[in-house]
């Protein structure tokens, strides 16, 4: 029996010694998809955390850009990958807008949210020959313009266009006497700002400041709850016509919903250890992209929220479909 019991003990002991050990996520590479072109703020910030997130998790983090449809080609591709936490992506604000343009039954609630990093509030710019010298006199302008004559540059549902409609309309202006002239993104709004082809557009001080310090454009209100530090020039939409106004682009890293428990605990943890280096503050501060740090469930109902509020304005302004 004594024997047996040595024998059985021996045979089990091998097993386990030949047993291979589960394999530590993550054991391969990483791909964090950008929605958005190379050069452009969400790719430059995407970078930024792709390159920390690999020194956490100790694996590279490739990143890969898929633009097109105002980023929906790229939260498309990262909505259908497999959700087992090597491919995650870069969701901006426009996640929330394309049910409700019709372009896609995509909402936040596809998505396991992993960290919230960067907000940055739209700006209300002019060309800097402009009559303009404040949002306040914009908004007296277009209420008293029987004609809608003022032409307001915007891509089609995007955060900007969100961000201004919405701004204007609490401001009491009948959104309706606007011409809204089509753009393909930011750059070819302040180009097209610049030539005067339209009477102002909205981006985010980051976005506008190369052109701020040119001389051919100017800053008038920022849509954020206070001021901004890089740019404290700039005043409010409060200070300027006394209504409480936030809209802007959000960034996050998310990925496709359907992630473990532990593969999400793991992903939040290194990105709360990126968001809290140093260096990731010192990268984004040197661009003027302001930080917003939300982790996990707290990232999810801002998300929602977005969705819900962008819905609201473009409801009001006939974009609905």
């Amino acid at each position: 029996m004594m024997i047996r019991k040595r024998v059985l003990s021996f045979m089990v002991a091998a097993a386990l010694l030949m047993t291979p050990a589960l394999a530590e996520y993550p054991e391969r590479p990483l791909t964090l998809i950008v929605p958005y072109g190379a050069g452009g703020g969400t790719d430059f910030t995407g970078r930024v955390v792709a390159s920390l997130l690999e020194e956490k998790l100790g694996q590279p983090v490739n990143v890969i850009n898929r633009t097109g449809a105002i980023g929906l080609v790229g939260h498309t591709e990262i909505v259908n990958a497999e959700p087992d936490g090597y491919t995650l992506g870069v969701v901006t604000f426009e996640l929330g807008t394309y049910k409700w343009l019709g372009t896609s039954g995509m909402t936040p609630t596809d998505f396991d949210a992993v960290a919230l990093y960067n907000f940055d509030a739209s700006a209300v710019n002019v060309a800097a020959d402009s009559k303009f010298e404040s949002f306040k006199q914009i908004v007296e302008a277009i209420k008293a313009d029987p004609r809608g004559t003022y032409k307001i540059g915007a891509p089609p549902g995007g955060n900007s266009h969100a961000a201004l409609a919405g701004a204007l309309l609490a401001a009491g202006v009948d959104t309706s006497k606007i011409v809204w002239v089509p753009v393909k993104g930011g750059a070819d709004a302040m180009t097209e700002l610049a030539a005067g082809g339209i009477d102002m557009t909205a981006t985010s001080l980051p976005e506008s400041q190369p052109m701020r310090e040119a001389g051919q454009v100017k800053a008038l209100a920022v849509l954020s709850d206070a001021r901004y530090e890089a740019f404290p020039d700039v005043p409010t939409v409060r200070e300027e016509v006394g209504v409480d106004w936030t809209g802007g682009t959000w960034r996050g890293i998310a990925a496709p919903v359907g992630l473990s428990e532990d593969v999400k605990a793991d992903l939040v943890k290194a990105m709360q250890e990126v968001l809290e280096d140093p260096r990731f503050a010192e990268q984004m501060n040197s661009r003027g992209f302001r930080l917003k740090p939300l982790y996990g469930q707290d990232f999810s109902h801002w998300m929602e929220q977005s969705y819900e509020s962008t819905g609201e304005t473009f409801k009001k302004i006939g974009l609905t479909k």
